[in-house]
């Protein structure tokens, strides 16, 4: 990691830790509108979500999906590892299961699952994410799979 002299991190850092930070606060603080100062506008999210289109505006659906499926859902992050455009992330997804998700009824679950994703920076902004989340677990905690996703 690229430190100052007073062994600070860089400003550059600085600025790519806020916007991985303001990415997963979208969906901590229920404010899809977020992505648009942490993602750039040409921003590639892989895998895309069933049904997600591209860039900022496609991901604001899956936030809002998500958020109605889990209106208490709080994501922590657990480990963040960071290089000059590079950022990895291990991170838990919290909440409790209260709206349709994927088609399955709200069960009133309390459920956790963890993340894994790995972003690439240009600028202050996220240009490409990786992500793989455990939806096999998730799926186990609410006691149904989809039928269809």
């Amino acid at each position: 990691m690229t430190k100052t002299a007073d062994g600070g991190l860089s400003a550059q850092l600085q600025a790519e830790r806020r916007a991985v930070e303001t990415l997963y606060r979208a969906f901590s603080d229920h404010d899809p509108d977020l992505v648009d100062q942490a993602l750039a506008p040409g921003w590639s999210d892989i895998p895309l979500a069933p049904g997600q289109g591209p860039g900022p505006a496609g991901f604001k659906p899956i936030i809002l999906s998500v958020l109605a499926a889990f209106p208490d859902l709080r994501i922590t992050i657990e480990d963040l590892i960071q290089a000059p455009a590079r950022i990895a992330v291990r991170a838990a997804i919290t909440g409790t299961h209260q709206g349709p998700l994927f088609g399955i009824a709200p069960t009133g679950k309390a459920i956790r699952f963890p993340i894994h994703d790995f972003h690439a920076l240009e600028g202050e902004r996220v240009s490409t994410t990786w992500h793989l989340e455990d939806w096999f677990g998730l799926f186990l905690q609410i006691g149904q799979f989809p039928t269809r996703v």
